[in-house]
């Protein structure tokens, strides 16, 4: 576990392979999760890349800026901690708002950008009404108000189960994270499109959901993929809004064969 200052925050995080020389990629995570989502993931892919996670701001062990924020805010901070570390030529896997800030970073920093992987994402996410109820309710509530709901799209019925401690612990994950920090990021989502960054990708762009994800559904990924020019979409069988939790090793051949067609850097 890591701590850098980038920018008005300090951002927890971890690298992997670091100095390495090996091809670097760095792992976005989703809305009310942190970078553990990834450990499965990354326990594979560190044996061949050096690997970077963190935990946006508002989220996890990194400090909680100023919310509500931009996805501007998220791809800002992540454009600095792959400078702090003079990373070059990055695959940048990002899933649900983890796409919306991959394209960010791709507006802003397309010398960065090697390839995008897009996971469980879209261009466009929800509406303003879907985003004002979501963030009325954590305000009101609290996280642990919306936790059925909210697993019900990250997480296929059968994964669900009250025997599986797993599910139970990313649970825990969604409940811990901060209140502001949660309604902040559901206020960048809101205010964010990207349709003008996807119709102009000049990158090698793999789109990846689950077929039963209740968040970002097939059709909407799909319209993503549609967007970007040459780009690939896959769909992976029992598995919900969260694959690289579910059904870790689907989701890792799909990475490792786009990433095997990637032209050298």
């Amino acid at each position: 576990m890591r701590f850098a200052h980038v920018g008005d925050v300090v951002l927890s995080h971890d690298i992997y392979g670091q100095g390495s020389g090996k091809p670097a990629i760095v792992l976005i995570n989703s809305l009310g999760t942190d970078r553990r989502i990834w450990d499965q993931v990354v326990a594979d892919l560190e044996q061949d890349f050096t690997v970077l996670t963190f935990d946006k701001r508002g989220h996890g062990l990194s400090d909680l800026g100023t919310p509500p924020y931009r996805i501007e805010d998220f791809s800002g901070d992540l454009a600095g901690l792959i400078d702090h570390y003079g990373l070059k030529n990055v695959i940048i896997c990002g899933l649900s708002v983890g796409g919306l800030i991959a394209l960010s970073l791709y507006e802003k920093r397309p010398d960065l950008v090697r390839a995008i992987i897009f996971s469980d994402t879209a261009h466009k996410i929800g509406t303003p009404d879907f985003w004002k109820a979501r963030i009325d309710a954590v305000m009101e509530g609290g996280i642990e108000s919306i936790l059925e709901p909210i697993m019900s799209r990250w997480f296929t019925p059968p994964y669900r189960s009250a025997d599986n401690a797993d599910y139970r612990g990313y649970c825990t994950m969604l409940v811990r994270q901060p209140k502001l920090g949660y309604a902040g990021t559901c206020a960048a989502i809101r205010d964010a499109d990207f349709t003008h960054v996807a119709q102009n990708l000049d990158v090698p762009a793999l789109c990846i959901v689950g077929d039963q994800d209740g968040s970002t559904p097939p059709e909407l990924v799909k319209s993503l993929a549609d967007l970007i020019p040459g780009s690939h979409f896959q769909v992976i069988e029992g598995a919900a809004h969260i694959p690289c939790v579910e059904t870790p090793a689907a989701f890792l051949t799909l990475l490792r064969t786009f990433i095997d067609t990637l032209p050298g850097e």
